[in-house]
C-alpha cells in the first residue's frame, strides 16, 4: 500500500504546541470548557495542530530535495505556531490560510487542481476532504477543531451528556450562522451583553448591526436568559433575601438592628448576598456534653493579606450551643473541627470518629448550621456574622420536585457513607427549589423563543429548531447551575480569590464538610446570569459555525460502516474516569428541561451504563478481571471498526492520557505507579496492533500547567498521541534478529531528531 506521509509521521513543532496547549487551562472567557463541565477535555490548540498534520502532506513528498523539504517543513511550522495560538482563533485570514494548505494536500492526494478562492476552498474541503470522526468525542474538543479547519465532523458518543455537548458545539451554531438575534428589540438602556446581571454598554439596535457566525444565537442566549434570571427572581427572590448593615467608624460592617431599620434616618445599606456558609453537624456522642456540634474543615473567610477574615466560633458551655462571630484583621482563626483522623467536639474537646459521623448521617441526623453571610460591597466581599431570619427563610423552601435516584460509582466515592445517597441529596431544599424554576423556566423560554422566532420572519419549521437550539443552551446554564448550588461546593479563602469552588473542582463528588450556598440573584460568585454569559462567550467566540457536522449517539464499535474517514480519538483508558456515573449529575437537569426536545437522548432515567467501554469493578460485582477484560475486548472491537472505516491514505491519531503524573521520586523500578503507566502504555499498543494497525509516530503532549520547576523536568508528559495507519494485508515479516539490527541503525539518529524537535529526556522512551 502506498501513501504519502503526513507531516505528523514525520515533525512538530512540539514546543509551541505545548506551550500554548497548557496556557488554554488558565482561559476561561470564550473556551468551550465553560459551555458545559466535561472530564479530561483534549486542549483545542493540540487538536487543532494534530488535525492540521494529519491531513497536510510533509514536504519531503512534494519537493525536491532535502533541503527545500526542511524549509518547506519550517514554513508548515510556523504556520501551526500561529495556528496554535488561542488569541489566533477569530483570525479568518490565518484559518483560511491553513484550509488552503490542507486544500493543497487533499488535491495532490485526489491528483486534482486546487480550487481558487476561500469559498470554493471551504465547499473543496466539505465534499472532497475525508471527514474527521471521533467515535469518543466527549467535551468536543477534536470535532470543534476538525469543523474550524474546513472539515466535515462527524462525532458520537454513548453518553447523553457528550452528545448535547457535541451538538450545541458543532451542530447547532452552523445551522443558524450569519443571522440576527429573533428577541424583540430591547428598549435604551443597560444591556445584559457583558454578563454580569444587567451591566454593559447600551444595546444597539439589532438592524445596525452585522451578525456573523454565531453572534446572533449568542445574543438570544443572553436575552432569554436574563429573561430567565429575573422571571425566577420574581417567584423565589423571597427565598434570597438581602442583608441589611450599617458601616462602622473602622470601615467593617455590622448587622442592622430592628429599630435601626425602622428609623428612616439610619445610615442603613441593604446588601446583596453573594453566599451563606453552612456547617455540617451532629450531636456531640459525649453523654455529658451533647452540644449540637458544627463540622468545618476551615474557619478561614479570607486569607488575603489586609483583608483576613474568619469564623469566630463562640461556645456557650451552659446551653452546650455553637454561635458564630466575623473577625476580621490581625489575628488567626481557630483550627478546623474535621480532618483527615477524623472530628472533634468544639464544645467539650471529644474526639469524635467518621464511623459516629457516617452512623449519624446515614440516620438522617445530620443537620446544617449557618456561619457567616458573604455579601456584596461597593469595595469587595463583607463577611458578616449569621442573623436568624436568614436560617428561618432558609428553612421554607419546599421544592417541587427531587432527583431521587441513587449515586452510582465514581459519584459515590464517599458521600453515601454520610447519608448523601441520592442526587438529591446533595442539594439543599432551597437549592433545590431553584433548580426546580429555573428548569421550569427552560421550557417557558422556550415557547417565548419560537413565537419570537416567528414574529421576527423565521417560518415555522426553522423557528421550532431555533428555539429547542437556544433552549439548549439555557438547559446548560441550569446544569452549570447544578455544579455551583450543591451542597458540596464550598468557600475558597484563598489570597488572590475568595468564590464558591464547584462541585466537580476534581473527578468526584466528594464530601463537604462547610459549604456555600450560592446567591442565583447576586453579580457575583455562583450566580445564575454568570453562565448564561459564559455560554454566550462560547457560541460568540469558539463556535466557528462553518461546515457540515453530525452527532449521534451510538456505539463506537458500531457507526459509519459505509464511509471512509479519518479518524482522530480519544478513547477511555480502564478505570480513569467513569464518565457515565459521573454525568448522571448533569443528566437528571438535562432530562428535565430539555427531555421533550430530545426524546431520542433521554429514553433512561440515568445515563446508560452498561455498554460504556469502561473497567469499572462494581458493574462486573466486585471482578476486576472481568472489568479489565470487558475494557479491552471492547477497546479491541474499536480499532478493527476503526480501521475498516478509516481512509487509507491519511492516519489515525490516537490520544493516550496518562493516570496520573511520574515525579522524580516515584519513577523508580519498585514503583508500582511507574508499572501501571508502563503496563497501560503496552495495553494501548497491543490493542492497536491486534487491530491491524501499525504505529507511524508517537507525539507526548504536555498539556497541564506545571508550576514547580522540577516536575516541568521530570513530570511524564500527561497525553501522546500515537499515530497509526491500517497495516498492508502482505505487510512484510521480519525475524527479531532483524527487528533489533533496524532498531540499533534507525535510533541513534532518530532521537537525535526528536531532540532537537524538544523533546524531554523524561518523554523520549514514548516518543521514540
Amino acid at each position: 500500500m502506498t501513501y504519502r506521509k503526513k507531516l505528523i509521521e514525520v515533525a512538530l513543532p512540539l514546543e509551541e504546541i505545548n506551550k500554548q496547549s497548557a496556557r488554554e487551562k488558565s482561559i476561561r472567557h470564550g473556551h468551550p470548557s465553560t459551555l458545559h463541565l466535561w472530564w479530561a477535555r483534549r486542549p483545542l490548540a493540540a487538536c487543532r495542530a494534530v488535525l492540521f498534520a494529519s491531513l497536510v502532506d510533509d514536504p519531503s513528498e512534494y519537493m525536491p530535495d532535502e533541503k527545500s523539504a526542511h524549509d518547506e517543513r519550517e514554513r508548515l511550522f510556523r504556520l501551526i505556531e500561529r495556528l496554535v495560538n488561542w488569541d489566533n482563533l477569530n483570525d479568518e485570514k490565518l484559518f483560511a490560510e491553513a484550509r488552503l494548505e490542507i486544500a493543497r494536500s487533499v488535491a495532490r492526494n485526489l491528483g486534482v487542481e486546487v480550487p481558487v478562492g476561500d469559498a470554493a476552498i471551504r465547499e473543496f474541503l466539505a465534499t472532497k476532504a475525508p471527514p474527521v470522526l471521533d467515535p469518543f468525542a466527549g467535551g468536543g474538543s477534536i470535532p470543534l477543531e476538525a469543523q474550524r479547519l474546513g472539515l466535515r465532523a462527524y462525532a458520537s458518543d454513548l453518553n447523553p451528556v457528550a452528545v448535547l455537548i457535541n451538538k450545541a458545539l458543532i451542530e447547532i451554531p452552523p445551522r443558524f450562522a450569519n443571522r440576527p438575534p429573533v428577541h424583540p428589540p430591547l428598549t435604551p438602556g443597560p444591556s445584559p451583553r457583558r454578563g454580569e446581571g444587567g451591566r454593559g454598554e447600551e444595546q444597539p439596535s439589532l438592524f445596525q448591526k452585522e451578525w456573523r457566525g454565531a453572534q446572533g444565537l449568542a445574543e438570544d442566549v443572553r436575552y432569554y436568559g436574563k429573561w430567565m434570571r429575573d422571571e425566577a427572581e420574581k417567584r423565589i427572590g423571597h427565598l434570597y433575601p438581602k442583608v441589611s448593615v450599617i458601616a462602622n467608624p473602622d470601615g467593617t460592617y455590622r448587622h442592622a438592628t430592628p429599630e435601626e431599620i425602622q428609623n428612616s434616618k439610619s445610615k442603613i445599606q441593604h446588601l446583596t448576598v453573594i453566599a451563606w456558609l453552612w456547617a455540617r453537624t451532629v450531636k456531640c456522642p459525649n453523654p455529658a456534653c451533647g452540644a449540637t456540634m458544627p463540622l468545618a474543615r476551615s474557619f478561614w473567610l479570607s486569607t488575603k493579606k489586609g483583608k483576613q477574615a474568619w469564623v469566630q466560633p463562640i461556645v456557650d458551655n451552659k446551653a452546650k450551643a455553637v454561635r458564630f462571630e466575623v473577625r476580621t484583621g490581625e489575628g488567626k482563626a481557630p483550627d478546623g473541627t474535621v480532618n483527615r483522623r477524623g472530628a472533634s467536639c468544639i464544645c467539650c474537646g471529644t474526639p469524635v470518629p467518621f464511623e459516629y459521623i457516617r452512623a449519624e448521617g446515614k440516620a438522617k441526623r445530620m443537620g446544617a448550621q449557618l456561619m457567616a453571610i458573604v455579601a456584596e460591597g461597593k469595595k469587595g466581599r463583607i463577611y458578616l456574622a449569621p442573623v436568624a431570619n436568614h436560617e428561618e427563610i432558609a428553612s421554607t423552601a419546599v421544592p417541587i420536585w427531587k432527583p431521587e435516584l441513587d449515586l452510582m460509582g465514581k459519584a459515590a466515592v464517599n458521600v453515601p457513607l454520610y447519608g448523601l445517597r441520592t442526587q438529591a441529596d446533595l442539594f439543599t431544599a432551597r437549592q433545590l427549589v431553584s433548580l426546580d424554576i429555573f428548569s421550569d423556566l427552560t421550557i417557558e423560554a422556550r415557547k417565548r423563543i419560537e413565537s419570537d422566532a416567528l414574529v421576527a420572519g423565521l417560518p415555522l419549521p426553522i423557528a421550532s429548531v431555533y428555539a429547542n437550539g437556544v433552549m439548549t443552551y439555557l438547559g446548560f446554564a441550569v446544569d452549570k447551575a447544578a455544579d455551583y448550588w450543591s451542597t458540596i461546593c464550598f468557600w475558597h479563602n484563598g489570597a488572590a480569590h475568595q468564590k464558591i469552588v464547584n462541585t466537580f473542582a476534581r473527578q468526584a463528588i466528594a464530601m463537604s464538610w462547610d459549604f456555600a450556598e450560592g446567591n442565583p440573584f447576586s453579580e457575583s460568585s455562583g450566580h445564575f446570569f454568570r453562565f448564561v454569559s459564559l455560554i454566550s462567550e462560547v457560541i460568540d467566540t469558539a463556535a466557528p459555525a462553518i461546515s457540515t457536522a453530525q452527532v449521534k449517539q451510538c456505539d463506537a464499535a458500531d457507526l459509519y460502516s459505509n464511509k471512509e474517514v479519518c479518524v482522530s480519538t480519544d478513547p477511555p483508558y480502564y478505570d480513569n474516569i467513569s464518565y457515565a456515573d459521573l454525568s448522571d449529575f448533569f443528566y437528571v437537569w438535562l432530562r428535565r428541561s430539555l427531555g421533550k426536545i430530545y426524546p431520542e437522548i433521554f429514553t433512561t432515567m440515568l445515563v446508560p451504563k452498561a455498554q460504556e467501554l469502561v473497567a469499572t469493578p462494581y458493574r462486573f460485582d466486585g471482578d476486576k478481571e472481568r472489568a479489565q477484560r470487558f475494557f479491552e475486548e471492547g477497546l479491541g472491537r474499536v480499532f478493527v471498526h476503526l480501521r475498516e472505516i478509516q481512509q487509507p491514505k491519511y492516519p489515525i491519531t490516537v490520544y493516550y492520557a496518562f493516570k496520573q503524573a511520574e515525579t522524580e521520586e516515584d519513577s523508580n523500578d519498585d514503583n508500582n505507579d511507574t508499572l501501571a503507566v508502563s503496563t497501560g502504555w503496552e495495553t494501548m499498543l497491543e490493542a492497536i496492533l491486534l487491530a491491524g494497525l501499525t504505529l507511524t509516530g508517537t507525539w507526548p503532549m504536555r498539556t497541564e500547567l506545571i508550576t514547580s520547576l522540577k516536575k516541568n523536568v521530570s513530570a511524564l508528559a500527561s497525553s501522546i498521541v500515537i499515530v497509526c495507519r491500517v497495516r498492508a494485508l502482505d505487510a512484510h515479516a521480519v525475524t527479531r534478529r532483524e527487528f533489533i539490527a533496524a532498531l540499533k541503525r534507525e535510533l541513534p539518529p532518530a532521537l537525535k531528531e526528536l531532540q532537537q524537535g524538544y523533546i524531554a529526556p523524561v518523554d523520549l522512551a514514548q516518543a521514540a
